[in-house]
């Protein structure tokens, strides 16, 4: 959903609102509000977030964030999963996680729901990757197909069961398939 304020809100001011639910996201001057995740999205981000921990987080390698807002190059938007490179997560002084990231995070996942635009949700892939991020998915639960973009590459199409799919170079010990990750959908 499109909220439409009665004046154009800067980012800053955008910033200081109470945060939403769904999270609201702010991209070109307007306020959008992400639809609620349905159980599909909830089942694949869960687990997908999961599994990226279970193998990089111990390492030091990178963690996994669900639903983290981001706000660099004159957006501000909240990635179902965004994964972030050990040394560039964002710390208070105490070595704690930050509350603010302003920076891309390094690989971007996000998975669409019924209602979402396809087009909105890669213009914030793209987005991402014109500021630095190394990878991009957009998972479609309903069309079993997961796209794979990178920066100045063609995206990438995976929906064969059997297909491996490609992770960031950080990520490498991450072996996926198409099935593996569908099957997360199964109770």
């Amino acid at each position: 959903m499109v909220q439409t304020p009665s004046r154009v809100l800067t980012l800053e001011e955008f910033l200081r609102q109470p945060e939403t639910k769904p999270a609201s996201e702010y991209i070109n001057g307007q306020i959008i509000q992400k639809p609620m995740p349905q159980g599909e999205h909830s089942a694949i981000q869960t687990d997908f977030a999961s599994a990226i921990n279970a193998i990089l987080r111990p390492k030091r390698i990178a963690r996994a964030f669900s639903e983290l807002r981001c706000t660099f190059g004159g957006r501000s938007t909240v990635p179902d999963i965004s994964v972030f490179i050990w040394e560039r997560i964002p710390r208070k002084e105490n070595g704690g996680v930050a509350n603010a990231f302003l920076i891309p995070p390094d690989w971007t996942i996000e998975i669409l729901s019924p209602d979402q635009s396809h087009t909105r949700v890669t213009k914030n892939i793209l987005h991402c990757l014109k500021h630095g991020t190394l990878m991009g998915w957009l998972i479609d639960p309903e069309e079993k197909t997961i796209f794979v973009y990178r920066p100045g590459q063609e995206p990438e199409v995976f929906d064969e069961p059997e297909a491996l799919l490609p992770v960031p170079p950080f990520a490498s010990e991450l072996k996926l398939t198409v099935k593996d990750l569908f099957d997360w959908l199964l109770v």
